[in-house]
């Protein structure tokens, strides 16, 4: 384990609880503080709640709550919509979604408000154990394990790594088909639909699948073009490419056919047409194009004398004999020997925009490969490897060629739909295999036919049926097939594997310590980075570093290099933690982060060189660590011009607590940003907000949270002064633990309470895996959880393992 940093709050007027579930609003209350920063009475945490006394009798449990809560959620006031005066306190099943609202209320010390009378530590902490208890024993006796969607579609995603698993083809989704909507911030949730338009789009991607993974004779010329970002600076060497080269492209291009491809490299353009870069005396460039990472031509690039670049890289052009199958395709420039620029100021490190900070050097905008000239058919590739499980001679009668073909669907499908495959159900791509195989040859024809089962429901469609006899709305423990579909999309994002959809067709995922022997063998496959690329990009928002253009006035050293590293950055991070098993925890409080050069200058880190990302161990007093101190984090959660307190503190209000604030009033005012109160530090004009009656309940909650992250700028960087302001103010306040300092204070702030973060983990892990947003009957089986892995310290491994055995991952209501 690595050393992990120890940090302490500045001051803990009360040693309490985070706040969380902000969402019942209890606006009429909170009008009457004076300050954000008053101090919030001491709250339940999870070991006074398992050490409190005897729980309290339902009457006194109804006795509390009126003296306590009654005096604004009753009939007359019915703050937030909520009333407590009427509720059955001896009944608590019978209103189990009112008394989740409560208990998360009262364990967080978000209720009473700070302005109204307490009760004892001791009650409070007695009243939420006993309510909890009362809630968990109502859920075991009738589980509750909600309801998926009967039909669930692949998303753009698990339709991608799908077919990487079926065919050993990696594919560009983004490419084929358009984005899906997200749910509850995850894409895999909204996916019950498919509309013509999007049919036509899954048609036309099968299509093209299967040509590339069949390697089927075409017709026509196909041309693809693969682009450099535009802000892209290209006078360091690029990860992927070989030593002594500067920037280009490196990518890996899946060859249909063995044939001739033309290959050509255009160059980057600025505003007025001239090739960026290319200077009058900047003497001759050297282009490389590269098939799997050896050289196969040269070109030189120079200014023409005339000064009209338009054809300056007409001749960057090749054609070139290549077999079918991956290849590495790359294009750069040799780098030319450079010196230190000796300057007052820290050179910038982008290069890309000709007014503010132009190109030193020519850069790559973009690779077109067209063809196959003369195609002479796929030979030996790893998708006809996957795909031919036979093949025929070609001399024997018209029924050998049938039963390959058979043979070879039936494989197919038994990955593709997940399940057993009868006779009936190869009839239907064997019709297309014929109507191939008469047009043309024999792969022909499974070309034909595997472009029928990609766009099948049966792929396309994740579809989990009721049992033929059940009583409505009945619990119901979920088949071995669907329960394997479940657990490889949750921990691949794509389909079952040989082995499992094996263990899953014999019936025997449900023998004890099979289904958790399936779970790590599959979390310990290269596999289950999807957890990084998928699950932490779309909690953690990552996803949103595309969008991200800082104001390159404010910011002139942003660019796509830094916007890469970001993402990388916290990928291998996430990554790391769940690889190496670590604590959950270990996400907010590590010592140590994942670098290359462009990152680590960016953070002001010495020593680290290249391109390659590698692990850094990092001293005590860094400012760098955990999620809530990486670029990616702190970049999304900004604007382009400058930071955002409240956007910052809604993100960790929801992501890292799980409080998400109730959405904003209509009408609310916006900040002034051309005046002279623009000039004003944040915190001053964020106060208008807190002055407001309408947006102060919120904001005093919010705003201070975002305020401890005040340090680092809108790009991640660390700063001690805010301008003309003086030394910059990061102090901060969490409800239930009074006021601290920075990130530091925040952090320990956050770790006071660790099952508040692991617990939102847990319900965006389980949302993850379902399918669907987490409702308050999920609350006992996300705190069976809690308590199972807590004398672990809270373990990835644990976590995981912890939602696959659970009541919601295991069962399913009936309608």
């Amino acid at each position: 384990m690595p050393r992990l940093r120890h940090r302490t709050l500045k001051t803990f007027p009360n040693q309490a609880v985070l706040s969380v579930g902000l969402a019942v609003t209890v606006s009429l209350c909170l009008q009457a503080e004076s300050s954000a920063q008053q101090t919030i009475p001491q709250a339940v945490s999870a070991q006074s709640s398992s050490s409190a006394g005897a729980p309290p009798s339902a009457l006194h449990a109804r006795q509390l709550i009126d003296r306590y809560c009654v005096t604004c959620h009753n009939e007359r006031l019915e703050t937030a919509g909520l009333r407590l005066d009427r509720i059955d306190v001896a009944n608590v099943a019978e209103g189990a979604e009112i008394w989740e609202k409560v208990v998360r209320k009262l364990r967080t010390g978000t209720m009473p408000p700070s302005t109204r009378p307490q009760p004892p530590v001791g009650d409070r902490a007695a009243l939420v154990s006993w309510l909890e208890t009362s809630l968990d024993q109502a859920a075991a006796a009738h589980p509750n394990p909600g309801r998926t969607e009967t039909l669930r579609r692949l998303n753009r995603t698990e339709y991608q790594n799908s077919i990487r698993d079926l065919l050993a083809l990696d594919i560009d989704a983004t490419a084929l088909l358009p984005p899906d909507d997200s749910g509850y911030g995850f894409d895999n949730v909204n996916v019950g639909d498919l509309s013509p338009a999007l049919l036509d789009r899954y048609i036309s991607a099968a299509r093209k699948i299967s040509r590339l993974a069949v390697g089927s004779t075409q017709t026509s010329l196909q041309s693809d073009v693969i682009r450099v970002p535009p802000d892209t600076t290209q006078e360091e060497h690029v990860a992927g490419l070989p030593m002594g080269t500067r920037g280009g492209i490196s990518v890996s291009y899946t060859f249909a056919q063995d044939g001739e491809y033309d290959i050509q490299i255009r160059l980057a353009r600025n505003r007025t047409g001239n090739i960026g870069g290319l200077r009058r005396r900047g003497g001759l460039h050297t282009v490389q194009l590269l098939l799997d990472r050896m050289p196969v031509a040269t070109f030189t690039v120079e200014r023409p004398d005339g000064g009209d670049d338009a054809l300056a890289d007409s001749h960057l052009k090749l054609r070139v004999r290549v077999t079918a199958g991956p290849h590495d395709v790359g294009a750069t420039f040799l780098k030319k020997a450079s010196s230190l620029l000796e300057t007052e100021r820290q050179p910038l490190l982008s290069h890309f925009n000709e007014q503010r900070h132009p190109r030193l050097t020519p850069a790559i905008y973009q690779v077109t490969i067209t063809g196959p000239y003369a195609p002479q058919g796929a030979g030996d590739t790893p998708s006809r490897r996957r795909i031919f499980v036979c093949t025929p001679t070609g001399a024997g009668p018209p029924q050998e060629d049938e039963a390959c073909a058979e043979e070879i669907l039936s494989t197919l499908m038994r990955r593709a739909y997940r399940r057993p495959i009868s006779a009936a159900d190869v009839e239907g791509p064997m019709a297309f295999y014929r109507e191939g195989r008469s047009d043309g040859d024999f792969d022909a024809g499974i070309g034909r036919a595997l472009t029928a089962v990609l766009v099948n429901p049966k792929f396309l469609f994740r579809v989990e049926l009721e049992p033929d006899q059940g009583a409505s709305g009945a619990a119901y423990r979920i088949s071995d097939l669907e329960l394997a579909s479940r657990l490889s999309f949750f921990l691949w994002s794509s389909l079952p594997d040989d082995e499992l959809l094996d263990v899953a067709i014999r019936g025997e995922l449900g023998r004890p310590g099979e289904l958790e022997r399936q779970a790590r063998r599959m979390l310990a496959d290269s596999r289950s980075h999807n957890f990084a690329s998928n699950f932490a990009g779309q909690w953690l928002q990552l996803r949103n570093l595309a969008a991200v253009s800082p104001s390159p006035r404010l910011y002139p050293d942003f660019d796509d290099n830094l916007r890469q590293a970001f993402r990388q950055e916290t990928e291998l991070f996430f990554d790391s933690v769940l690889r190496e098993d670590r604590s959950v925890l270990e996400l907010l409080e590590a010592d140590y982060t994942f670098l290359n050069e462009r990152l680590a200058k960016h953070y002001g880190i010495p020593g680290v060189y290249g391109s390659r990302f590698r692990r850094v161990a990092l001293p005590e007093d860094s400012k760098r660590g955990g999620l809530l101190r990486q670029g990616s984090i702190l970049a999304v959660t900004s604007y382009a011009t400058r930071t955002s307190p409240v956007i910052r503190g809604k993100w960790v209000l929801d992501n890292i607590l799980g409080a998400p604030p109730p959405p904003p009033p209509a009408n609310v005012p916006v900040l002034e940003e051309n005046s002279v109160r623009a000039g004003l530090p944040m915190r001053e004009r964020l106060r208008q907000h807190r002055s407001n009656p309408v947006c102060a309940s919120c904001h005093r909650t919010i705003d201070p949270v975002g305020f401890a992250l005040e340090n680092f700028d809108a790009v991640g960087r660390w700063r001690d002064h805010a301008g003309d302001s003086g030394p910059m103010d990061a102090s901060g306040g969490l409800p239930g633990v009074g006021e601290f300092e920075g990130v530091d204070g925040l952090e320990a702030a956050i770790l006071s309470r660790p099952e508040l973060f692991v617990g939102r983990v847990t319900e965006k892990l389980l949302t993850f895996a379902l399918g669907r947003g987490v409702e308050f009957y999920d609350a006992p089986a996300i705190r069976t959880i809690l308590r199972d892995i807590e004398p672990d310290g809270y373990r990835f491994s644990s976590l995981i393992l912890g939602i696959v055995k659970s009541v919601p991952f295991q069962m399913r209501n009936s309608t």
